[in-house]
């Protein structure tokens, strides 16, 4: 298969810095997929003002790849179409989760090509018996078929740690164009983005910070290295995130604010800051940090029933279910925090995406 290149214009937008969320699962209560109310989701999304979203990652549910489940192609095929009918005007960045070996991670990028995803976020998770060598091989190989979307996924939250030498290497495959950073440990952060500041490909490759317990720091954050005797700076441009799956119309004025603060001189920043605390506190409640995130996917499914965006919480997955106590914390940081929500604007989409809906059948 040819090598896939990036469109000018998502790579613009890539690196102008986005809102991307991840993209959930919704299903019915047999556990069946629901394909309104995924479809509708996606309409959330693009509604919302996201510049893009990622489908088939950790936030659609990894057992969608499951053989008698075999839900990949079809919530991939589900985002695109819905992409594709509301006839956008901009850029809108898609991206496909690519996962497990590199025979199967191939057949996956190949399928994200098939529906027009501009990108594949590679996750190096249960590679385990991958020594960095053969992790870099595995990376390029998939790189001759989409654009990498490079993702560290932490040992904080079930990654492995990762050594400066193997991003030295990573963000020298030609096709890498994004890096995402779940960034819970500021020691391995630095090591890829540093890096990313020792390379030549450093203006080529646009840094998105991950779910962490730091969103808002991590986007206010400059990160600064001598390299040859110049001074290199690289931030975080925009988040791919779980955590912005729900509340995003929040989250995209959030990024926004952030961008003016950084571009009036720290006008603000304090006022970001304490918001950025807020932000973890919601983060921890609906991610279930104090449960090692085990109630993490429920928690995101029990905001977007709240908001009549799913029917229910269900998972592929019976056994995930929200942790004792999680219900009463979204309660708490959801009177706390109202502000930081979006459901006036949800109430608002639904009803004219019903309205546009009826008049479709007509």
């Amino acid at each position: 298969m040819e090598q896939i290149r990036l469109n000018t214009k998502i790579k613009d937008l890539l690196h102008k810095g986005t809102v991307i969320p991840a993209h959930p699962l919704a299903l019915d209560d047999n556990r069946n997929l629901d394909e309104e109310r995924q479809r509708r989701l996606t309409r959330y999304y693009i509604a919302s003002g996201a510049g893009g979203v990622a489908v088939g990652v950790h936030t659609t549910q990894f057992e969608i790849r499951k053989p008698g489940i075999n839900l990949l192609e079809t919530v991939l095929r589900l985002a695109a179409e819905e992409i594709e009918e509301a006839r956008l005007t901009y850029p809108f960045i898609k991206v496909a989760g690519v996962v497990g070996p590199t025979s199967s991670a191939l057949k996956e990028a190949a399928l994200a090509v098939k529906y027009g995803y501009n990108l594949g976020l590679v996750s190096l998770g249960g590679l385990s018996d991958y020594s960095e060598t053969d992790l870099i091989e595995h990376v390029r190989a998939i790189s001759q078929i989409i654009p990498i979307f490079g993702f560290y996924l932490q040992p904080a939250v079930g990654g492995r740690i990762l050594s400066f030498n193997f991003w030295k290497q990573f963000v020298e495959i030609p096709n890498v164009h994004a890096m995402k950073v779940a960034a819970f440990n500021r020691y391995q952060t630095l090591d890829v983005v540093r890096a990313l500041c020792n390379s030549a490909r450093r203006n080529q490759i646009a840094l998105y910070t991950g779910n962490d317990d730091n969103i808002v720091a991590d986007l206010l954050t400059p990160y600064r290295f001598k390299v040859n005797g110049e001074l290199v700076e690289k931030r975080f441009v925009g988040g791919l995130l779980g955590h912005w799956a729900v509340w995003t119309k929040r989250a995209i004025e959030l990024l926004a604010e952030i961008k003016g603060c950084l571009g009036g001189n720290g006008e603000g920043m304090d006022k970001l800051l304490a918001k950025g605390i807020a932000v973890t506190d919601m983060n921890e409640v609906i991610f279930d940090a104090s449960n090692s995130f085990h109630g993490c996917i429920p928690g995101i499914h029990e905001v977007l029933r709240r908001q009549g965006l799913l029917e229910g919480r269900w998972c592929l997955n019976p056994k995930e279910e929200l942790s004792n106590g999680q219900m009463e914390e979204i309660d708490r940081i959801y009177k706390q925090y109202p502000e930081l929500t979006d459901d006036a604007f949800v109430e608002r989409f639904l009803a004219k995406d019903k309205e546009s809906a009826w008049h479709g059948s007509k």
